[in-house]
């Protein structure tokens, strides 16, 4: 069956160029009315102009689409505020949100000014979670949603001279986690896009032969899906070049030290048998992990606890 997105209406944040552009006419090919969201800053975040967002409607609106341009800047919630009420008033519902908006700041830690490190954080993780919070009731009030928020390999796994940068795309899966629990009784689907793209904020990071290979348009077919009607949720999809995988978080069974057995040399003496992942297992939220410990512990000493495995 077509994925469509026919009667939807998506905000696309930072989609003035590169990966939100692609994302924003990949929706609207599909029937969605887009909300062309871009500061129409700088890869740093400086400057501003409503240029590249109202290219984009242009775009859109010459295949037959529906558009609106709005400049807000993501880490300003009154901002976000008006973008928002401006698409209720165009279109009366919020069926999609793609958190895209984003800047860099590159310096090793040691060199990075703390005001480099708050800037990156509020456009990628305080604008994020302001867009989502700014859609969220309409999401409950109408009984559907979906959310995408946008991590990267660098928060993921890490990246030199990115801390910043990191340090906010690592919060996207914390943020996910939550919001697919406080979402899932309103059929709001929560999850992250981890894309590697050749885009204004990499190309300088990209060797010369690889740009074509990463292009946006490789990575917004799986940014489709993350939003569909069946899509999943809690899903971190890493993609770029037309390829896809799932990051997902394991923890291992471990082991129980006890009594005077309880030290850190004993760690060190069994470290191996903690990073053992025979017995792994995916935890559905962090209450998992408390009922995990608590019953290793228990089983150990034949109490009985109220809880299941």
């Amino acid at each position: 069956m077509d994925i469509r997105f026919d009667g939807r209406v998506a905000i696309v944040t930072g989609s003035g160029a590169g990966l939100g552009r692609a994302h924003a006419l990949g929706l609207a090919a599909r029937g969605a009315r887009v909300v062309v969201n871009d500061l129409g800053a700088a890869p740093d975040g400086t400057g501003a102009s409503s240029v590249a967002a109202q290219a984009v409607v242009e775009e859109i609106r010459a295949m037959g689409g529906e558009a609106i341009a709005h400049g807000a800047d993501v880490a300003d919630e009154a901002q976000v505020a008006d973008m928002v009420t401006q698409t209720m008033d165009q279109w009366g519902r919020v069926d999609i949100v793609v958190n895209n908006a984003g800047i860099l700041r590159d310096k090793s830690f040691a060199k990075m000014s703390m005001g480099d490190f708050r800037k990156v954080i509020d456009v990628h993780l305080i604008g994020s979670a302001n867009v989502a919070h700014a859609c969220w009731p309409i999401m409950r009030e109408q009984g559907y949603g979906r959310v995408v928020f946008t991590s990267s390999a660098s928060g993921l796994y890490g990246n030199f001279g990115q801390a910043n940068y990191g340090a906010a795309k690592a919060a996207m899966m914390g943020l996910m986690n939550v919001l697919h629990l406080e979402g899932a009784r309103d059929n709001i689907r929560v999850n992250c896009l981890a894309p590697t793209a050749a885009t204004w904020m990499t190309e300088a990071l990209i060797p010369e032969q690889a740009l074509a290979l990463l292009a946006p348009e490789t990575i917004t077919p799986g940014l489709l899906y993350l939003v569909s009607e069946d899509a999943p949720s809690r899903v971190i999809l890493c993609a770029g070049a037309g390829c896809y995988a799932q990051t997902r978080i394991f923890e291992t069974e471990g082991i129980l030290l006890e009594g005077s057995a309880n030290t850190p040399e004993d760690i060190a003496a069994r470290f191996a048998s903690v990073q053992s992942e025979e017995g792994k297992r995916e935890l559905t939220d962090a209450f998992s992990q408390t009922r995990k410990f608590a019953r290793k512990a228990a089983d150990a000493r034949g109490i009985d606890l109220p809880w299941g495995a």
